[in-house]
């Protein structure tokens, strides 16, 4: 009974929330001006455009799978491939929806400090991969059934991009109140934070690492790491797990070896792990 008490109000808040905010943002996005953000992605001054890239990455947030079909339409229209790595990284952790979520379940702290550290991540890890001449580890890539979308302002557009978002997300908002009510419930708090407190830094990178084969969205990560917080996990491993998670999964690589080769794949993992340990150390300090 008291499982199914928390795995309730679990749900209920992170629904109401979602849709909430969801349809703030559908809303909003018809004043956004899509056209002249992608002329500055594709404009002479690419530093100038890896910060669009960061916008257009936060006004049109997309899961790590769906995010593929966008890159690859970014790469067949020469996008500068720097560009394209800064949106890679960015798009899947920068979606407003679930920062707002995260700043009500988690604290608007948490919630700036993720978004400024994933965003500072994502730029200069996209950059890096540009410097060291990784765009000649793209295959020669086709895309096809992906159309651009038109934004506008419309109420029921906003309604219908919602409707259509909770039932992408619904399956990930059940599995995170199911594991949240169950850690609650059957996990006891002393073992949980002597275990996994703050003495722990070496969870960070463990964290870090198994977050991508869990496969763990980020609208699951939510309330999970809200029951993980209060049983008194560290908040350093907690976002480390939240941020590979979201920032890679298996699904994805399987879709990135397909218009990258190996080498790029590999380094894509590898810069996800390294920007999870690092964010997760950072917010022990911070």
């Amino acid at each position: 009974m008291e499982w199914f008490k928390s795995f309730s109000w679990l749900f209920i808040e992170l629904a109401f929330l979602f849709i909430g905010i969801s349809f703030l943002v559908n809303l909003l996005q018809g004043f956004i001006p899509f056209e002249k953000i992608e002329r500055k992605l594709v404009g002479s001054n690419k530093w100038v455009g890896g910060l669009f890239a960061l916008i257009f990455a936060f006004v049109t947030p997309f899961c790590s799978c769906s995010t593929i079909p966008i890159i690859v339409n970014m790469l067949k229209r020469k996008f500068p491939f720097g560009v394209v790595m800064v949106f890679l990284f960015a798009s899947p952790l920068l979606d407003p929806t679930i920062i707002s979520v995260m700043g009500f379940m988690l604290g608007w702290k948490v919630a700036l400090i993720y978004t400024i550290l994933t965003s500072i991540f994502s730029y200069a890890i996209g950059f890096l991969l540009e410097k060291w001449g990784l765009e000649t580890q793209v295959k020669n890539v086709t895309i096809s059934g992906y159309e651009e979308k038109e934004h506008a302002f419309s109420l029921k557009e906003a309604w219908a991009e919602t409707f259509q978002l909770m039932k992408t997300v619904l399956p990930y908002l059940l599995l995170g109140a199911v594991i949240g009510a169950t850690i609650k419930n059957l996990v006891p708090m002393e073992w949980m934070a002597n275990t996994f407190g703050t003495d722990g830094w070496w969870l960070v990178p463990i964290a870090a690492i198994l977050g991508i084969p869990l496969y763990i969205r980020l609208a699951s990560m939510i309330p999970i790491s809200t029951i993980l917080i209060g049983k008194g996990m560290a908040l350093g491993p907690v976002m480390a797990l939240l941020i590979s998670s979201a920032g890679a999964s298996l699904p994805e690589v399987m879709l990135l070896h397909s218009i990258f080769k190996k080498k790029l794949v590999y380094l894509f993992i590898l810069s996800v792990v390294s920007m999870a340990t690092m964010s997760g150390f950072l917010f022990y300090l911070i």
